[in-house]
């Protein structure tokens, strides 16, 4: 369990009852963007509160009144999910600033300037956020934030998401280590050559080429061939 100088109050109002968790506000955000956490990881105390600041526990009968239960675990990530997590100023802003930094390696790893085929850097999507006046929002997820962020940026810059299929054949003497470059990817297929080189087709993010061409350099010493077989939107 988390310290309780730590925690803030996740709360859910059902039923004309309150119903508080103490919980470590990062942890909580994981959970409600469908994670797996250990719920010890994410609580102060494993008690469901009516009023937390006043150590004041929630009876059974509301409890079974509104979760059908008096076990803690489901109240508790019931009202973690579907409740309003209670930030401070510095909790709230640096919850902001870490999704902020998410949505914009997202964009700059998936997606491509559809004129010149290569990735935006980070802070020129920073900076047409600023333009934008993108706001961000600290509950909602990346998937769903990344569409929003985009679709104010593309008055701006110019974007498309995309995917590209690369053929990369490694030559024998740095063949042992090929492999791994499907770390920076999703390897498609791969074949071993009579001459013990070894070919590929690895499929990456637009935005992810120069990782994966470092990657192949640092393997192959230099020595691969590379090809863009397909590029997919």
């Amino acid at each position: 369990m988390i310290p309780l100088d730590q925690a803030v109050v996740a709360r859910l109002e059902s039923y004309g009852e309150r119903f508080e968790v103490l919980v470590d506000p990062d942890q909580a955000m994981r959970i409600r963007q469908g994670e797996d956490v250990e719920l010890e990881e994410v609580v102060a105390a494993d008690s469901i509160f009516s009023n937390a600041a006043h150590a004041e526990r929630a009876s059974d009968e509301s409890l079974l009144k509104v979760f059908k239960t008096t076990e803690f675990e489901p109240a508790a990530l019931r009202i973690i999910k579907k409740g309003e997590i209670h930030l401070t100023s510095e909790q709230r802003r640096h919850l902001i600033a870490e999704k902020r930094n998410r949505v914009i390696t997202f964009i700059s790893r998936n997606a491509v300037n559809p004129q010149t085929g290569f990735p935006h850097p980070p802070q020129r999507i920073e900076l047409a956020m600023e333009e934008a006046r993108v706001s961000i929002d600290p509950f909602k997820s990346v998937d769903e934030q990344v569409k929003e962020v985009v679709k104010a940026l593309r008055p701006l810059l110019p974007i498309r998401f995309e995917e590209l299929r690369i053929a990369v054949k490694i030559p024998a003497e740095y063949a042992a280590r090929a492999y791994e470059i499907t770390t920076a990817g999703t390897l498609e297929q791969d074949e071993w050559q009579k001459d013990g080189s070894w070919i590929a087709v690895v499929r990456i993010p637009a935005g992810a080429q120069d990782e994966f061409y470092d990657l192949v350099n640092k393997v192959s010493k230099g020595n691969a061939e590379t090809r863009i077989v397909e590029r997919m939107s």
